[in-house]
């Protein structure tokens, strides 16, 4: 098994898309671990050798930031921050995001600048290392002073509350640490402040998102492709003089990548009749590559994100400083998070005008894609939930993070909103894939009616593999099973094996 060392290299988003897609196992470096140890000791000494409170450390929290706390009241105060913050509602969050929220959180931890002390950190990595879940609620953070209500929920086991998911099973917190003979780690001054503040959850979002954001894209020029030779489109605004004077990156690179993937199409090569094709064909650079640019920029602020020590206080040993700040504050990747929002369902928004033109009975192609249409209603209803979709993520691009409402006695006055952010991000991803899905259903069907003339080389050996799932509708059946297997499609076959 590959072991993956946590350590203050740079850590990038496609590194942490092989940890979790490799299964990979976790371990600190050696400077990691020298690292850890150098901040909780500076953080004890400066305890015991200053009476000035410090926030969070020996102070209360939020506005109470005024109420200084006992030493001997130190470990409570962290326990009760974990048991009282943890106020979750809704859905689970996914497993595969809990686990890049620990991964983040024990990246983040491992830089020094936390006080964590180095059981604590151990103890997140066995969790990650064997698979154990924690049991993480969707709503309930402002993205103000990070994340505190997920990261509550996902801390909660590490002291024997809250539940896992462990072998498939929920089971309480207090019993996987019975069946793994673990007692529960015994929290020092500010290890439960810096365990619920940052921005791991919205980040591990972001994080699952982009990922998914890249292979859609892929995915998206692959079946716009197939769509345009389906509908019998024309090549001339893809040509390369007509980006030259308008170079944006995205838009370059996508009109190479339409004219590589139709490059020897009978269809394309075909004389044809009309002098210019809708925008949701001819401006699939302009559209597609916008997004494209959009995923580019919001990936450089998670990247510096996910390289971020984002508790509060900062604890600085080489300074001699413990600052309370604001480096847990949202705002930065809640804005590009509500940015990569709106360039997904744009994505969709264009997915979904182009299998109306595919139904709409022009440019030689059946009405609704069915040989004997009338007592055959066809692919009628495909756009129909296309349409639903596309609105639904209309709605869901309603940026969060313009909104604030103040919290904590008035002492947090203007949150993120970035949490609610992450969430919506993660639906639109998931239902701009769902379009894509019905896209490349129709299309498959489209350029079956142009037999037989044949599409480019590649485009054919996808449109083959895809009739191995998904077959030619000849007379009317049930649509949603074919639907579900053209979703299963995208996500099992790789958008970049189609060049």
């Amino acid at each position: 098994m590959t072991t993956h060392y946590i350590s203050a290299d740079h850590l990038t988003i496609e590194r942490i898309g092989e940890i979790i897609s490799q299964g990979m196992k976790l371990e600190l470096s050696e400077d990691a671990k020298t690292r850890i140890r150098r901040c909780r000791n500076y953080l004890d000494k400066k305890i015991a050798s200053n009476g000035a409170p410090v926030y969070g450390v020996t102070t209360g929290f939020g506005s109470l930031c005024n109420v200084s706390i006992g030493k001997d009241q130190l470990s409570q105060l962290q326990i009760n921050l974990i048991k009282s913050h943890a106020c979750g509602t809704g859905e689970r969050v996914p497993n595969e995001i809990v686990k890049i929220m620990m991964l983040l959180k024990i990246q983040s931890l491992s830089y020094g600048y936390s006080g964590c002390k180095l059981d604590t950190v151990q103890r997140l990595i066995q969790f990650f290392n064997n698979d154990i879940y924690p049991v993480v609620l969707k709503q309930g953070s402002l993205g103000a002073s990070g994340v505190l209500v997920p990261l509550a929920h996902m801390s909660l086991p590490l002291v024997g509350l809250g539940e896992v998911e462990y072998q498939g099973h929920v089971i309480p917190g207090a019993e996987m640490l019975r069946k793994k003979r673990w007692k529960p780690i015994e929290l020092a001054s500010k290890e439960g402040l810096a365990l619920l503040n940052g921005t791991q959850n919205m980040s591990a979002f972001a994080v699952w998102c982009l990922l998914q954001a890249q292979r859609l894209n892929d995915w998206a020029d692959v079946i716009a492709a197939m769509s345009l030779d389906a509908f019998d489109g024309r090549i001339e605004p893809f040509i390369p003089v007509v980006h030259d004077v308008r170079p944006h990156p995205g838009q370059a690179e996508t009109a190479q990548r339409i004219r590589n993937l139709l490059e020897g199409s009978q269809i394309l090569n075909n004389i044809k009749a009309h002098v210019q094709d809708p925008y949701s064909f001819r401006c699939v650079p302009q559209v597609h590559g916008a997004v494209k640019d959009t995923v580019r920029y919001v990936r450089s602020v998670i990247d510096i994100e996910i390289n971020s020590a984002t508790d509060n206080p900062t604890v600085c040993p080489d300074d001699d400083l413990i600052i309370s700040a604001g480096n847990f504050h949202g705002e930065p990747i809640a804005l590009p998070i509500d940015f990569l929002s709106i360039g997904m369902s744009e994505l969709a928004n264009i997915s979904e005008r182009r299998i109306y033109r595919l139904v709409s009975g022009t440019r030689g192609l059946p009405s609704f894609l069915v040989a004997n249409p009338g007592v055959n209603s066809g692919f009628m209803i495909t756009q129909y939930t296309a349409a639903s979709v596309v609105s639904l993520n209309k709605s869901l691009a309603m940026p969060s993070s313009v909104d604030s409402i103040p919290s904590c006695q008035d002492q947090e006055d203007l949150v993120s909103m970035g949490a609610n952010a992450a969430i919506k991000l993660y639906k639109v991803i998931l239902n701009t894939e769902r379009v894509l899905a019905i896209e490349l259903f129709n299309a498959a069907q489209a350029l079956d009616f142009r037999l037989p003339l044949r599409s480019s080389a590649v485009l054919t050996r996808l449109h083959s593999d895809y009739r191995r799932v998904v077959p030619f509708i000849l007379n009317d059946e049930l649509m949603y099973p074919h639907i579900e297997h053209s979703v299963n499609f995208l996500k099992q076959h790789n958008p970049q094996d189609y060049k």
